[in-house]
């Protein structure tokens, strides 16, 4: 008997409960993750870009073992462990390459703009399409509608990026246009790899809270490495440091915020697969364009023509990614994301039971806090107010106004996705 066959089918009715907590995640993680990037405007104060890549890389370490612990606890990520710790090579890989995207990041908002950045690195979705397909078999299955809807997106997505494309080459307000390209499109191929290990350990079945922990290691390790390399070792970079003191406390929050929204990611990504959710967590295009115009003033006097040309190619690259996004998984397609699940379970020898209860969601369970979870709760805390203290507001013309909308905003998507996610997984 055919082993996928033997273990029940997520029914019709569970499945578009799933499909519709991987699209709420999405549209969640798209406005948290676009609000994370707003604190990188401090590049252009002259803070090196590497020194607020690192700072925010350590306010993601606090986070990423800060949400999981009050969330579920370090029994659930170790009940995971147990079950899956091959997936823990694959979550630091994934830090790794996710330290190293964001870098690239920071250097293309100071040479091209943060609206005109965003779209760019999210050609991850591109890449995102095709490792869903070749290694998980996602769109497999789907049917010629769902594929074309895929597909023409991915078409208007790469027709909107080459359109902001042209357009910064004459936008970037330091007069490094290419540089600006390069970095951020390499930023993006970055980021579609780092997905391959997504994939990989929803399939199994480790939970994302467990696996965002691990992560975390790869991304303060990569990151105090390029850090070290880039100020010439450790006493330049605690010199920079130090002198950075008053943006500390910004740039952690904008780390928290970071995993917020890819804590939401990671969920739409188990959920609709990357070839789905990754898109449509890129929507953060759309809100990183908010950011830099309405509350940061970017392309300000850049004319009709410049406004019509980026607003226009966000427009077209959003529509591609809804178009993914709305060609949802039928059961047959589910059917070859078991068989990828089973392939992946008997390669590295995961309980079967463990693998099908976490794909269908059913695997959140009640797991006790100890005094070890809310120690790091209340460590983690400390640290924010500390350097509260001794924050400063930095000196960025800021549109106060907009900026409380965008917040009011990114709060009711959180609140809409995650008590969804809640009633519907229970975190699983």
């Amino acid at each position: 008997m055919d082993p996928v066959a033997a273990a029940p089918a997520v029914g019709t009715v569970r499945l578009r409960q799933l499909q519709l907590v991987g699209v709420l995640s999405g549209f969640a993680a798209g406005a948290w993750l676009g609000a994370a990037e707003a604190p990188t405007k401090m590049v252009t104060l002259g803070f090196p870009p590497v020194v607020i890549s690192l700072l925010m890389v350590l306010g993601v370490f606090l986070a990423r073992w800060t949400l999981p612990a009050l969330i579920r606890g370090n029994s659930g990520i170790s009940a995971d462990v147990r079950q899956a710790p091959h997936l823990i090579i694959w979550a630091v890989l994934a830090g790794c390459l996710w330290a190293v995207a964001n870098t690239l990041t920071v250097f293309a908002i100071r040479d091209i703009g943060l609206s005109i950045a965003f779209p760019l690195w999210n050609s991850n979705s591109l890449l995102g399409i095709v490792w869903g397909f070749v290694f998980f078999n996602e769109l497999r299955g789907a049917g010629r509608s769902r594929r074309l809807g895929v597909l023409g997106g991915a078409v208007l997505m790469f027709a909107g990026a080459t359109l902001l494309a042209i357009t910064s080459s004459t936008q970037a307000p330091s007069g490094h246009a290419l540089r600006g390209v390069v970095a951020a499109l390499m930023a993006g191929a970055l980021w579609g790899t780092m997905y391959i290990p997504y994939r990989k350990a929803y399939l199994t079945g480790m939970n994302p809270l467990s696996f965002v922990t691990f992560f975390s290691i790869g991304e303060v390790v990569m990151m105090t490495v390029l850090a070290l390399s880039d100020r010439g070792g450790v006493a330049p970079l605690a010199a920079e440091l130090a002198r950075s003191k008053t943006i500390v406390f910004w740039l952690l929050c904008g780390g928290f915020v970071w995993v917020i929204g890819d804590l939401f990611q990671q969920y739409a990504a188990k959920y609709i697969g990357i070839s789905r959710g990754i898109p449509l967590s890129n929507t953060n295009q759309l809100w990183g364009l908010a950011w830099g115009t309405l509350v940061f003033g970017e392309l300000h006097g850049g004319g009709a023509g410049t406004y019509a040309r980026v607003i226009g190619g966000s427009v077209v690259m959003a529509l591609g990614a809804a178009a993914i996004a709305l060609a949802t998984a039928n059961p047959l397609e589910h059917e070859q994301w078991r068989e990828a699940g089973r392939r992946e379970g008997e390669k590295y020898g995961v309980d079967r039971t463990y693998v099908e209860s976490a794909l269908s969601g059913e695997a959140g369970g009640e797991h006790r806090r100890t005094w070890v979870d809310w120690a790091i709760v209340c460590g983690a805390t400390a640290v924010f107010i500390g350097f509260a203290t001794v924050a400063q507001v930095p000196h960025l013309a800021l549109n106060w106004s907009a900026m409380g909308v965008l917040v009011l905003l990114s709060l009711a998507l959180l609140v809409a996705a995650g008590v969804t996610l809640w009633k519907a997984t229970r975190f699983s």
